[in-house]
Order: structure tokens, then C-alpha cells, then sequence
């Protein structure tokens, strides 16, 4: 399937270029405060750490926040350039606001896994980074497109499947990667775009898409179910170590 776009340009994807300066300055802002080598530093500034999220004042939070957190500028680099090259082609295919709930939820899913596994094994693991979300990014790009017939824009099913294995086997084979959160992930990712994908909305398809809409009703049910279902593994961890 061919896209064709007004003047030869295609849509812009702010979304997804918010996204890697919020992430750069973050990292900035953090760096000129000490340092995000530093483990103790990291966990002082919403890294996710068991013992912080399990008991005290069991900062949730830090599920969401440690997204956008990341160990050294090698850490960051690798991340912000995977999501600057791959996110922008999701983002147009799902249209802006979807994309965002779509990013956002893959971390923090990613995040909730990650922190389950690492709890029960070693809770006193430290973890941070956006490679979860990008790896959501990269599931949900193959699902949208297998609903594509196999091709959005340059992409195809050969290459997001390839892109997926070399993830996950570049992090079987080097240390300290959190393989958990990339697994979960990809996985995640692919859900997610099936409940939130409508070629309908998204940027390459808004001007002249005919057809009905993907009923956002029961979108919102699947992102309510989802989250759901992260609460209820968090808990379940919570009664776990407790016990």
C-alpha cells in the first residue's frame, strides 16, 4: 500500500519530537545537579527501586518517572535515536494524542513487569531508562503494519520483525539491560495498537479517510482494562513481599 502526502511532505510528528527533548533535558537538568552514573543519585531522583515502591510512601510514581530517566549519555544517546527514526512513522499512523497515551503506557507497562520481576529475584535492583517504551513503539509498528497488509511507509513486516529480534537479542547478550522491560515491551506495544490503532485517525489517513471511526468507547474500556491489570500486578507484588 502506497501513502501519498500534500506537496510531497509528510505530516509532522511533534509528538514524538517532544518526546526525545524531554527526555535530553531531563537528562541535562540532572546531570548539572550531580550525577545519573551515580546509583544513589538516580534512585533520589525517581529511578525505579522496589523498596521505594512496595514500602514507605510507595512512590508509583517512580514507574512513570524512571521512563524518562537514563544512566550516562551513552544510555541516552541509544535510546533517543531508536525513538527519533522509528516513533515519528507510529505517530503518524496513530495521530498525535493516540500516540502519547500509547507511549506512555507502554513505559509504564513495561515499567510495572520489569519491577514485578526484579522484586520478587532482587528488589534492590535499580532501573531506568526508555527502552521499554521503545520497544512498545516498535511492537506496535508491527501490528499496524500486518493491518496495513504488510507495508507503512518504508516500513514492513521483514523489517519491524528483524528490528524486534535484533532488540531483544542485543539485550540477551550484553549486561546490565533490563531484557524484562524490552520483552514486555514489544509485547505491550502490540496490544496497545490494536486497542488504540484507527487508520481513520491517524495523520496519514485524517484528510479524506472515509469509513467509521474504531469505536472509542471501547478503546477506552481496553486502556481502562490495561491499566487495571497493571494496578492489580502491582498489588499482588505488594502482598507477596509483605507475606
Amino acid at each position: 500500500m502506497g501513502f501519498t502526502y500534500g506537496y510531497g511532505q509528510r505530516p509532522k510528528s511533534y509528538v514524538n519530537t517532544a518526546l526525545v527533548i524531554i527526555n535530553v533535558a531531563v537528562f541535562v537538568v540532572l546531570e548539572l545537579a550531580g550525577s545519573t552514573q551515580n546509583v544513589e543519585f538516580m534512585i533520589e531522583h525517581g529511578a525505579s527501586f522496589a523498596p521505594a515502591i512496595l514500602v514507605g510512601g510507595k512512590e508509583y510514581l517512580r514507574l512513570l518517572y524512571s521512563v524518562f530517566l537514563h544512566f550516562g549519555p551513552s544510555h541516552l544517546i541509544s535510546n533517543m535515536v531508536g525513538l527519533f527514526f522509528i516513533g515519528d512513522n507510529l505517530e503518524r499512523a496513530m495521530g498525535h494524542v493516540r500516540y502519547l497515551i500509547f507511549y506512555l503506557l507502554c513505559g509504564v507497562g513495561a515499567s510495572v513487569f520489569s519491577f514485578a520481576f526484579h522484586a520478587l529475584l532482587d528488589p534492590y535492583t535499580v532501573s531506568a531508562g526508555a527502552s521499554g517504551a521503545i520497544c512498545g513503539v516498535v511492537g506496535g509498528l508491527l501490528w499496524v503494519v500486518i493491518a496495513n497488509r504488510g507495508r507503512l511507509e518504508e516500513m514492513t513486516t521483514g523489517r519491524v520483525g528483524f528490528l524486534i529480534f535484533y532488540l531483544i537479542y542485543s539485550g540477551l547478550r550484553s549486561s546490565g539491560v533490563d531484557n524484562i522491560a524490552h520483552i514486555s515491551g514489544a509485547v505491550l506495544g502490540f496490544v496497545l495498537a490494536r486497542i488504540l490503532y484507527d487508520p481513520a485517525a491517524g495523520l496519514i489517513y485524517a484528510r479524506g479517510a472515509g469509513g467509521e471511526k474504531k469505536n472509542r468507547a471501547l478503546a477506552a474500556a481496553g486502556v481502562c482494562l490495561y491499566c487495571g491489570i497493571l494496578c492489580i500486578i502491582v498489588k499482588i507484588i505488594q502482598l507477596i513481599m509483605i507475606i
